[in-house]
């Protein structure tokens, strides 16, 4: 199982083995066209959490609110206020959270799907952590609601099938060459 969600395969015929170039088709071997659904609802649910990014982010939020506490509301480090510094660092986040997705993407992945549902998901899971930004509007019930919610709206999120390009159809299924058939080349 990949990071990411996979995109769904489109059935493509298998090549079979026959005799004169596909004209006679081989009746002990046909193979059904095997598909790949991809990633079902829950899957999609839970890769499109942007866990990575948001360990990254509880770690400066823990800092943060440690300054918080320490300094009170007019905390600050390096001369900026820390709600600055905070609201800094869920825009970071923001930003990091495609460019995990595109750096850990392998061949299948749906990378932009999950890159936009997570980077729209990433807000929603730093204030149900309790990030710094969100201190003076923090709700955790509120939190809680907001979070389930888009959980289990984001699972819908399912992205669309590849569709082979021509040069891998073609490799599929060597049959289909276009060239002289046996019965063009007896009428020649």
């Amino acid at each position: 199982m990949g990071r990411l969600v996979r995109k769904p395969r489109l059935a493509v015929a298998e090549p079979q083995d026959s005799d004169f170039g596909g004209m006679f088709g081989s009746r002990a071997r046909q193979a059904a066209p095997t598909a790949d659904t991809g990633d079902d609802y829950l899957l999609r649910m839970v890769k499109f959490i942007p866990g990575e990014v948001l360990g990254f982010s509880m770690v400066v939020n823990g800092i943060l609110a440690q300054a918080m506490v320490s300094g009170g509301d007019n905390a600050s480090m390096a001369g900026f206020s820390v709600t600055s510094i905070a609201i800094g660092a869920l825009i970071v986040g923001c930003i990091l959270t495609p460019l995990f997705c595109w750096y850990v993407r392998e061949a299948g992945d749906a990378w932009v799907v999950n890159a936009i549902v997570s980077t729209i998901a990433f807000p929603f899971w730093s204030y149900l952590m309790g990030a710094v930004a969100f201190a003076k509007f923090h709700d955790g019930d509120l939190a809680a609601i907001l979070i389930m919610t888009f959980s289990a709206v984001s699972g819908l999120v399912a992205p669309v099938a590849a569709r082979p390009k021509v040069a891998e159809q073609i490799a599929a299924n060597p049959n289909t060459k276009e060239g002289p058939r046996l019965v063009e080349s007896l009428t020649a």
